[in-house]
C-alpha cells in the first residue's frame, strides 16, 4: 500500500470537514437567525426544506453517476467537479443578505449537493486502495482526520465569526476546503480507462443502476443491512444538522459557546472514530454499529431532558465520541459487501439509502418545529424511533462479522 496515497485519502476527509462546520454550526445557525429569522420556528423550517431538497437529489442522482464514474472511466474527475461545485457556492454565502430566503435556500442546496455528491467518489476509493482486513481502521482514521479538519477550520473561524466578519468566514472556509483537497485530485489513482463514451456511459449508467438495484435485492444480506442504515443514518444526519440550532434557539448558546460546543463534539469524535477504528476490524462492524446505536438513544433521550448548558456539554461529548465511529463503521461494513469492481454503482446506492433517508429526518424536526411555535425538544425525540428501528433491523443482518487481521499491523500514515 502506497502511503502518500493513503495519507492523500485521508487528507480530502480532513478537506472536506472546513465544509462540515457550516451545515452543523455556522451557516445552519446564520441562515435560520439571521436570513429567516426563527422566533416561530420558520427558519428551522426553512433550512429543513434546503437539507432536504439538497438530500433528495445527491439520492436521486447518486446510483446513476456513481455507474457513470465506473463506465465512463470520470470518477476522479467527478470528485473533482463536485468539490469544485461545493467550493464555489460557499464562496456564495457572502453574497447572501437578511431576507434573501430563496438565494440563501439555492446556494445552501447546490453546496450541500456539491459535498455530499463527491462522497460517493471518495467512498468508493476505501476497497480499491487497502485489503478487506484493514478497512475497518483505514475507514476510521479518514474519519478521524476529518475531525481534526473540523477543529482547524473552528479555530480559524471563531475570531472572524466573533467580530461577525460572516462573509470573510464563508470565503475562508471555502479556499481550505480547496487547497487541503489537491493532494487527492494529484496523488489518489487516476481513471480507470473508459469502457463507453460519455453518452452511452450516461445511459449505461441508468440500466446499470437498475441492474445494482437488482442485484441488491437478491444479496440478503446486504439488502438488509441499507435498509437499516436507511433509518439510523438519518437519525445522525438529523442530529448534526439540528443539535447547534437547538443549542442556540432553546439553550440561548452565544456564538463562541457554538463553536466550544461544535470544537468539543469533533474532539470526542475524532477520539472515538481512531478509537473504534481497530475494533471494527476485531469485533466486526455489524457489533460496532449496533453499540453504538444505544448510544445514540441515550443521546437523543438525554437531549429531550436537558436544561442547562453544562448538561449539554457532556451529551454533545458523548454523541461526537459515536460520530465518527458509527460512520466508519457503516463505511467498512458496506466495503466488505461489494463485489469486486463494483465500488461505485454500490457505494451510489449506500449514498442513496444515506442520503434519501435524509430527506426525512430534517423536514420531520423543520416541520415540527414550525407547527409547534420552535418546540425543538418535541422536535428532536422524533429522532429517537429512527435509531431503534435501525438497531432492530440491523440486528437481523448474518453480515458484517470480525475480519481477519495479519500478525503484522499497517502503518498509520501519519508515522
Amino acid at each position: 500500500m502506497n502511503r502518500k496515497v493513503l495519507a492523500s485519502w485521508c487528507l480530502y476527509d480532513f478537506a472536506n470537514s472546513f465544509y462540515a462546520v457550516l451545515p452543523a454550526v455556522l451557516w445552519t445557525v446564520y441562515y435560520r437567525t439571521v436570513i429567516v429569522g426563527n422566533e416561530q420556528g420558520l427558519g428551522d423550517q426553512w433550512w429543513g426544506r434546503a437539507i432536504s431538497s439538497a438530500m433528495l437529489i445527491v439520492a436521486a442522482t447518486s446510483p446513476m453517476m456513481g455507474a457513470l464514474a465506473d463506465y465512463a472511466g470520470v470518477r476522479k474527475r467527478l470528485l473533482l467537479l463536485y468539490t469544485l461545485m461545493a467550493v464555489g457556492a460557499v464562496g456564495l454565502y457572502a453574497t447572501v443578505e437578511p431576507g434573501m430566503v430563496l438565494w440563501g435556500l439555492a446556494v445552501t442546496v447546490v453546496s450541500h449537493v456539491g459535498f455530499e455528491g463527491a462522497q460517493v467518489f471518495y467512498n468508493s476509493y476505501l476497497p480499491e486502495l487497502v485489503p478487506r482486513e484493514y478497512q475497518g481502521r483505514v475507514s476510521g482514521w479518514g474519519f478521524a482526520t476529518g475531525y481534526a479538519g473540523s477543529l482547524l477550520a473552528l479555530v480559524m473561524a471563531l475570531p472572524l465569526a466573533e467580530r461577525g466578519h460572516f462573509d470573510l468566514t464563508w470565503l475562508l472556509i471555502a479556499g481550505a476546503f480547496l487547497l487541503f483537497s489537491l493532494p487527492a485530485f494529484f496523488w489518489l489513482p487516476g481513471d480507470r480507462p473508459a469502457r463507453l463514451g460519455a453518452g452511452e456511459a450516461a445511459g449505461a449508467g441508468m440500466r446499470e443502476s437498475w441492474r445494482t438495484f437488482r442485484d441488491i435485492l437478491r444479496l440478503r444480506e446486504t439488502r438488509r443491512f441499507l435498509l437499516a442504515y436507511f433509518f439510523y443514518e438519518d437519525g445522525v444526519n438529523t442530529v448534526i444538522i439540528s443539535a447547534a440550532a437547538f443549542a442556540s434557539m432553546t439553550l440561548r448558546f452565544q456564538t463562541s459557546e457554538l463553536i466550544l460546543l461544535f470544537a468539543l463534539v469533533q474532539i470526542s469524535a475524532l477520539a472515538g472514530a481512531y478509537l473504534w477504528a481497530r475494533p471494527t476490524d476485531r469485533l466486526g462492524p455489524r457489533r460496532v454499529v449496533l453499540l453504538l446505536l444505544v448510544q445514540w438513544i441515550a443521546v437523543v433521550t438525554a437531549s429531550y431532558f436537558v436544561s442547562s448548558t453544562q448538561s449539554f456539554f457532556v451529551i454533545a461529548v458523548l454523541a461526537g465520541s459515536g460520530l465518527g465511529a458509527i460512520q466508519a463503521a457503516s463505511r467498512a461494513f458496506m466495503a466488505g459487501l461489494i463485489p469486486p469492481g463494483r465500488e461505485g454503482d454500490f457505494f451510489g446506492f449506500y449514498h442513496l439509502c444515506g442520503k434519501s433517508a435524509a430527506v426525512l429526518g430534517p423536514l420531520l424536526f423543520g416541520e415540527i418545529s414550525a407547527a409547534t411555535s420552535g418546540n425543538q425538544r418535541l422536535a428532536i425525540l422524533s429522532v429517537l424511533l429512527l435509531f431503534v428501528i435501525g438497531g432492530l433491523l440491523l440486528s437481523r443482518v448474518r453480515a458484517g462479522g470480525p475480519t481477519v487481521v495479519p500478525a503484522r499491523p499497517l502503518q498509520s500514515p501519519a508515522s
